[in-house]
Order: C-alpha cells, then sequence, then structure tokens
C-alpha cells in the first residue's frame, strides 16, 4: 500500500491512498451510534466510533440474488410481515475515517420465512428448494456463495438503495429476515461511490464495498418464537456454522442491535459503521 498526491479539479493537491484490489482486498466496519428509540432498550455488541476506525473487515459474496432494480427508497417493507427492523448505517473513508456523503447503499434480504423477491421460485423455509447459494448435495445450481442468477419474477420486496446524508448516514425501514437451508441470518449491501444521482437513479460511479450484516443468535432465537418466523421449518444455520461470516465480531459484520428483551416483537433498531477505501473497486460477484 502507497501513499500518493494528485491534483483535483481546481488544481488542490489531494492525498489518496492506492490499494491492490483482489479476492482478498477487505474494507473496515464497526459499530456507529445511533438515537436511541423507547421500544429499543437492550444495546449489544457496542463499540465506539473511535474503534469503529482503521479496522478493516474481510469483503463478502454478492451472492446469487442481487437486483440492480433502481428502488430508492428507505421503506423496503412492502407487503413483508415480520419484526420491525431499523437499520442505520454509516459510511466512512477507513483511511481518514471521514463520512462519505452522497453514497448510494444497496440492501437486500429474505423474507421472514426464507424468501427472495425476484427469486421466489427458488424456495422457502416453509418448503421448496434451497435458495442456490446454500450448500447443497442438488446437482443443478452455481457453486456455494456465488453464480449470479437471473430474476424469476417482478417482485423486488425487502430491496432498495438510498444516498447517504452529509455524515455519511442511511437509515432503512425493513423487516427481521428470516433464514434459509445453509446460511445464518443475514442482510446484504453494497456501497457505490463517485457517480450520479438523477431522476432515475444512480448512475455510474463504481462500488467500493460488497459485504453481509449479521445478528446475533441470541436475538435471532428470540425472533423464532413469534410468528412468522416460527412457520418458518427450514433447517436453521447457526451464526457460528455460517459459511461466509468470520467469526470476528463487529469487524466481520456483526450489527449492533436495540430491542426488548422481553419483547423483540415490538421492533429491532440495528446499526453498524462501514469504513471503506473509495479507490477500491469491491464487486464480489465471485469468490
Amino acid at each position: 500500500m502507497t501513499d500518493t498526491q494528485e491534483t483535483d479539479s481546481t488544481g488542490k493537491l489531494t492525498r489518496r491512498k492506492v490499494v491492490a484490489v483482489g479476492a482478498g482486498t477487505v474494507a473496515v466496519v464497526g459499530l456507529g451510534a445511533a438515537g436511541a428509540v423507547n421500544a429499543f432498550a437492550e444495546e449489544k455488541g457496542a463499540k465506539s466510533e473511535a474503534e469503529a476506525c482503521y479496522k478493516l473487515t474481510s469483503e463478502a459474496i454478492e451472492g446469487p440474488y442481487y437486483i440492480d432494480a433502481d428502488k430508492i427508497r428507505r421503506d423496503v417493507t412492502e407487503d413483508r410481515e415480520g419484526i420491525p427492523l431499523l437499520l442505520d448505517i454509516r459510511v466512512i473513508d477507513s483511511e481518514t475515517c471521514r463520512p462519505i456523503r452522497n453514497a448510494a447503499v444497496d440492501i437486500w434480504h429474505c423474507d421472514a420465512v426464507g424468501v427472495y423477491s425476484g427469486y421466489e421460485d427458488m424456495g422457502s423455509g416453509g418448503g421448496g428448494p434451497a435458495p442456490t447459494d446454500a450448500p447443497t448435495t442438488a446437482p443443478t445450481g452455481p457453486p456455494p456463495g456465488g453464480g449470479h442468477q437471473e430474476p424469476t419474477d417482478d417482485t423486488r420486496y425487502l430491496r432498495g438503495t438510498w444516498r447517504t446524508d452529509r455524515h455519511g448516514r442511511v437509515g432503512f425501514r425493513t423487516v427481521f429476515p428470516g433464514w434459509y437451508r445453509g446460511r445464518c441470518v443475514h442482510i446484504h449491501t453494497k456501497v457505490h461511490v463517485d457517480g450520479e444521482w438523477t431522476d432515475a437513479g444512480y448512475e455510474g460511479g463504481h462500488t467500493c464495498h460488497t459485504g453481509q450484516f449479521f445478528f446475533d443468535e441470541e436475538s435471532v432465537l428470540a425472533s423464532a418464537e413469534l410468528e412468522p418466523y416460527v412457520s418458518n421449518t427450514a433447517e436453521r444455520t447457526a451464526l457460528d456454522e455460517d459459511m461466509i461470516y468470520d467469526g470476528t465480531g463487529v469487524t466481520g459484520g456483526l450489527l449492533r442491535l436495540r430491542y426488548r428483551k422481553d419483547d423483540i416483537g415490538k421492533g429491532v433498531h440495528a446499526s453498524i459503521t462501514v469504513g471503506v477505501d473509495p479507490d477500491a473497486t469491491n464487486d464480489n460477484t465471485t469468490m
């Protein structure tokens, strides 16, 4: 890794970081603070903002169910039932720890019974074939964790993109995800920079981070006691058994959660700080 100096459009010298990009390229993930909501009394895995800087976490595979659908929205719930989830993401430059504004942040995840929108024919926790990004002995489907699949339908629930503000923050309203065979409970994310916001959405630029966010076992077990999660009959993979989560806690994408331990159904607040190298390109379509 080396530092170079270059001039920007005004002729002013700027300091940029040059990084070799490859399958092992990493970005920072830490934990950000967010305002408390009365229903979200429990804090788990909290870290200070200072600890969030200069820590790296492995990039994660995009998976087969990413759709660049230009759904520019903060509320991605649509008609999906489940525990309300507020997801607060803060994006910072991992070199300077300064917030990155106007970045486009994507999230997508399955619903409470393991179904991804756009891929309803791929199965769910209630029956049918396991999604093909899960380990399986079936003779068809892509290798575990990779191989993009073309959508099978026009549904787009639990997917969306929104812009970071001047503090690098972006928030999404969704539901607590469920699970499917071969994976623990998780949310996918991408961060795009250097593009342009237009009336049609976000255009150009490049993807500087592709990752996944994870939930601790206590919260998942609590969710599994409620409908519609209790109807999910798919075999569940625990966090420490997952093929993607690396076991490093917050540096591996583990979310900070706030909720009432005696009533998780009231809602969950999840937060995380994602530190990126804005010069890097991390599409991670295959690993």
